[in-house]
């Protein structure tokens, strides 16, 4: 469900029904007669839904999280805020840029339209920036022929999968971050498909190395050997951008998850 699109409609109708009972409805009406129901329910809707249509448009937007491919950074149920205006003020439903604030950078976690169904939104960290040459080669990633520090942290205890994973304290760009490893995963990964600037990418047993094209960008899990992202389905334009992921404002398994991502 395109929820943005409800919600203009919404927004549409209520206020509507406003203007019009300000304009004739309300004129016609004897004194001390009592709003209809139909004028009278769409004009106390009218201001919430326009508060919340302005803040999902323009501000902060909720999210949940609903798979493991961000692990450890990010959990199942976490329900996370999205800033909406790092990147720039775009119009609704369209979401198309309307002047520009910030760009993405290395090491942001992004919450974007899934390229192959827009009506799906999707997160992960960008590790690739437009003109970006991004190599993950076994199990390693290097941005522009450099690899990115890494270095080893206790073994993570995923409670999902109850099985213990490699972690790794990483660099990417100025943000460094927690990533899984499983070592018994292939470097390769399966199933890649056929994508937009598909010839960008160079894929061969020890992982995948892509030129990131202009307007685009390389997006990857940190549960690396679990997630599908770049390295399957490609780039993600500029126009797929929602906003910068920013803060966990509720989890209902751990409470204390509460704030504990920036």
């Amino acid at each position: 469900m395109n929820f943005a699109l409800l919600l203009f409609s919404l927004l549409v109708v209520t206020g509507a029904v406003a203007l019009a009972d300000r304009l004739w409805f309300a004129k016609a009406r004897r004194e001390g007669e009592r709003e209809p129901w139909w004028i009278e329910y769409p004009k106390s809707f009218f201001p919430v839904i326009l508060i919340v249509f302005v803040l999902r448009s323009f501000l902060v937007v909720p999210f949940k999280i609903p798979s493991g491919s961000m692990v450890p950074t990010l959990l199942v149920g976490d329900f996370i805020l999205v800033n909406k205006f790092a990147y720039g003020v775009r119009l609704p439903i369209i979401n198309v840029k309307m002047f520009e604030i910030g760009r993405p950078r290395r090491g942001d976690v992004m919450v974007f339209r899934y390229p192959e169904d827009p009506s799906l939104d999707y997160i992960k960290r960008v590790v690739g920036l437009p003109g970006d040459r991004v190599s993950y080669v076994n199990k390693r990633l290097y941005i522009n022929g450099v690899e990115a520090p890494r270095k080893p942290l206790p073994d993570y205890l995923n409670r999902e999968r109850i099985q213990y994973s490699r972690q790794f304290s990483e660099q990417t760009g100025e943000v460094r971050h927690a990533i899984l490893i499983e070592e018994e995963a292939p470097p390769m990964v399966p199933f890649v498909r056929q994508f937009p600037f598909r010839d960008n990418c160079n894929y061969n047993d020890s992982g995948v190395t892509c030129t990131v094209p202009r307007g685009h960008y390389f997006m990857m899990g940190d549960n690396r050997d679990n997630s599908a992202d770049s390295r399957v389905w490609g780039f993600v334009p500029d126009e797929n951008i929602v906003g910068k992921a920013f803060f966990i404002w509720f989890n209902f398994s751990d409470l204390g998850r509460i704030g504990s991502f920036k």
